[in-house]
Formats: structure tokens, C-alpha cells, sequence
């Protein structure tokens, strides 16, 4: 996998948002939220993700904008250690849940635990 996060590889489809909120697993890694649902897709994507800030917390989007925009490359620089041994398609949601402003090191680092809890989650669910 390369360290790329392409059109393709983007959560768009607002009938699968709205399944990954009704139905799906979640893990936290405050200030950083997965959800998550085992899916399948035309393409040979192993996984399509989302990033989300809120409104509430963030009132200018300059804010929302800025977090979105971390998140995205948090995930972009670590999605291939923790994904290339996928076998299962899978759509995420990363949300910012914290109440102030991140900096990039700090969204990094949580995005590493945010993503070893979901490994040990899916293997733990995987083995029963």
C-alpha cells in the first residue's frame, strides 16, 4: 500500500455513512474516535475512510479545516503499517472528539493507538 489517500480511497457514499453509524463497532483513543463496519466494495480498496471534526466544538471552519486536514495525513503517513494485512474490506469514520486544537505530533501519535486498538479489536473478533 502507498502513502497515497486517493479519490477512490475516500468515504463518500451517505447510505454506507449512514450503515457505519447505525451498525458500526467503534474504538476510542481520546481525543481521536474509529467507527468502523466490515464492508465490501466494487474496487480493490481495502479500506475507505471519513474524517469528521464537530461543529459544536469547532466554530469557524478554519479550525474544523485545519484538524481535518491533520487527521487525514495522520492516517495517510500510518495507514499501510497497520492495513496491508487486512483481509477483510472495511469503511471508517475517524471523528475529533477533543475540545481544543491539536497539533500535528499529538494527532499522529493517537492515530498509532487509535489504529492498534482497532487491529487487536478485529483479530480478537476474527479468532471467536
Amino acid at each position: 500500500m502507498k502513502f497515497t489517500f486517493s479519490p477512490k480511497e475516500k468515504l463518500k457514499s451517505k447510505k454506507l455513512i449512514d450503515q457505519l453509524f447505525a451498525e458500526g463497532q467503534s474504538v476510542i483513543a481520546y481525543p481521536l474516535r474509529l467507527v468502523f463496519i466490515k464492508t465490501a466494495f466494487e474496487d480493490d480498496i481495502i479500506a475507505k475512510t471519513g474524517v469528521s471534526v464537530s461543529k459544536r466544538q469547532f466554530k469557524t471552519a478554519v479550525a474544523r479545516n485545519r484538524i481535518k486536514r491533520l487527521m487525514r495525513e495522520a492516517y495517510r503517513l500510518n495507514k499501510a503499517v497497520y492495513f496491508d494485512n487486512l483481509t477483510n474490506q472495511y469503511a471508517f469514520m475517524v471523528l475529533y472528539i477533543g475540545k481544543e486544537l491539536p497539533t500535528f505530533e499529538h494527532v499522529e501519535t493517537k492515530m498509532k493507538n487509535l489504529f492498534n486498538k482497532f487491529s487487536n479489536k478485529v483479530s480478537e473478533t476474527e479468532t471467536h
